[in-house]
């Protein structure tokens, strides 16, 4: 006799997933780029490709096709992705704990401060400093306080930090 697993009920283990308001708009000004002024350029290129003549031989009309098709996607994947996340408007508490939105500072081993956001995993970027909740980081940090030391387990070797400052403004 084979046993098989019960399947879960639908949605019964969705995980929600949260974004800050500054990275929803962020999501919508690229969705509206792409509608409102690559895709119309792409188009109009493609068609005049498509008016030189011979579609199958006309490498400029292929490539114009692949890069709509590529905007459609990109464009399929945003509204999916904007509708399945719940927007944080709202400030973080200011108890001194670590919550999704504040800006943690924090001290390595040697003693170098860094300062993060804890955002959300479809608006992280390190080149403004945004780390997600779900990188080990933000998961290590969540919840704690300053003077909290941490142990962040990374691929790359477990390093401790000590919680410097927490707070919910810029």
């Amino acid at each position: 006799m084979v046993q098989t697993r019960e399947p879960a009920r639908p949605g019964a283990t969705a995980r929600v997933e949260y974004i800050t308001a500054e990275g929803y708009r962020r999501l919508e000004e690229e969705a509206s780029f792409l509608w409102n002024t690559k895709r119309p350029q792409v188009v109009s290129a493609l068609a005049d490709a498509a008016a030189e003549g011979d579609r199958s031989e006309n490498a400029e009309y292929i490539y114009r096709k692949r890069q709509v098709a590529e905007i459609d996607r990109r464009l399929r994947f945003l509204g999916q992705r904007m509708d399945a996340l719940t927007m944080v408007a709202e400030k973080p508490r200011d108890d001194g704990r670590v919550y999704f939105g504040c800006y943690v500072t924090v001290e390595d081993e040697v003693g170098e401060a860094k300062r993060y956001r804890i955002v959300g995993a479809d608006e992280w970027d390190t080149s403004r400093s945004e780390i997600s909740m779900d990188s080990p980081m933000g998961r290590a940090l969540l919840g704690k306080r300053v003077d909290d030391e941490v142990l962040v387990k990374r691929p790359k070797g477990d390093i401790y930090l000590t919680i410097v400052d927490v707070s919910v403004d810029p």
